[in-house]
C-alpha cells in the first residue's frame, strides 16, 4: 500500500509540473502564460484581448502607476498582446502548450516568426520585377545611344546623312534661323546628323533601339498569350503533318529545316 501512495504522490507532482514545462524560458511570454498576464482565455476573441490589453495598460503604464514593478508588468502586458494579436503567432503559442515535449520545434517555429520578413511577398515580387524593368530599360537607351554616337563619329555615315540632310534641306533651314553664333550652327547640324541617322540605320542585337514591349514586366504580361498562340500553332502542326499527312508547304518546309538544324 505504501509504494501505491508513493506512486499515486509521484502522479500528482508530475501532473503539477506538466503545465510548466510547457513554458520555455526566453520564448513567448517565458514562464508566464500569455493569456493569464491578459486575464482571458484560449477561447477568447482577439477583440476582447485588445480591451483587456488597452485596461492593464492604463492600469501598469509606468507614467501613471509608480510601484517598483509596474514597468515589469507592463513590459510583460505589452509582449502578451504583441503574442495573442497576431493569428499566426497565436496559433503557434497554442501549439506550443498543446506539445510541450516538441522543444526545438518551438524554438525553430519561434524564431522563424520573429526574424521573417514583414511586407508582403507579392510586394517584395512586384518592386524587384519594377527595378529589374527600369534597369533594363535604362541599360538598353545606354548602348543604344553609345551605338547613335559612334556611328555619328563614322565617316561613311557622317557623310551621308549630310548628303540627306542638304537633299531634305535641313542644313539650309538651320542657317537661316537669325543670327547666332558658330557654336549654336554646330549643335544643331550636329542633332540633324543624329536624327538623320536614328531615322535611317537599322541597328539590331545588344544595340538595338529599347522598347516598352522587350522590358520584364510587359513580357511577363504577355508571356500567357505567346504560349496559347505556340500550343495552338504546334496542336495544329500536329493535326495537318502527323496526324492527317499533308505536304509541306514553303512556309513548313522552312520551319522543319530550321527545327532540323537546331
Amino acid at each position: 500500500m505504501a509504494s501505491w501512495r508513493w506512486v499515486c504522490r509521484l502522479v500528482c507532482v508530475l501532473a503539477t509540473i506538466a503545465p510548466v514545462a510547457s513554458f520555455i524560458d526566453g520564448l513567448y511570454c517565458g514562464k508566464d502564460n500569455c493569456y493569464d498576464v491578459l486575464g482571458v482565455s484560449r477561447e477568447t476573441a482577439r477583440s476582447e484581448i485588445s480591451k483587456a490589453y488597452r485596461q492593464l495598460a492604463r492600469k501598469y503604464h509606468p507614467d501613471k502607476n509608480k510601484s517598483p514593478d509596474a514597468e515589469e508588468k507592463f513590459q510583460k502586458i505589452a509582449t502578451a498582446y504583441e503574442i495573442l494579436r497576431d493569428e499566426e503567432q497565436r496559433r503557434d503559442y497554442d501549439y506550443m502548450l498543446d506539445n510541450p515535449e516538441e522543444t526545438y520545434r518551438h524554438y525553430y517555429r519561434y524564431y522563424r516568426r520573429q526574424y521573417a520578413p514583414k511586407v508582403d511577398v507579392r510586394i517584395v515580387i512586384t518592386v524587384t520585377i519594377t527595378i529589374i524593368s527600369v534597369i533594363q530599360y535604362f541599360s538598353w537607351w545606354t548602348r543604344y545611344n553609345s551605338a547613335i554616337k559612334y556611328l555619328v563619329t563614322v565617316p561613311k555615315y557622317r557623310l551621308k546623312a549630310l548628303e540627306i540632310a542638304k537633299e531634305d534641306g535641313l542644313l539650309d533651314k538651320s542657317k537661316k534661323r537669325g543670327r547666332r553664333s558658330k557654336e549654336e550652327i554646330r549643335e544643331e547640324e550636329e542633332a540633324t546628323i543624329r536624327m538623320i541617322i536614328e531615322n535611317n540605320m537599322d541597328i539590331r542585337g545588344g544595340y538595338s533601339k529599347p522598347k516598352v514591349t522587350d522590358v520584364l514586366w510587359v513580357q511577363l504580361i504577355v508571356w500567357p498569350y505567346y504560349l496559347i498562340q505556340y500550343i495552338i500553332w504546334y496542336a495544329r502542326w500536329i493535326w495537318k503533318f502527323n496526324i492527317k499527312r499533308e505536304s509541306y508547304g514553303t512556309e513548313e518546309i522552312g520551319r522543319a529545316s530550321c527545327r532540323e538544324r537546331v
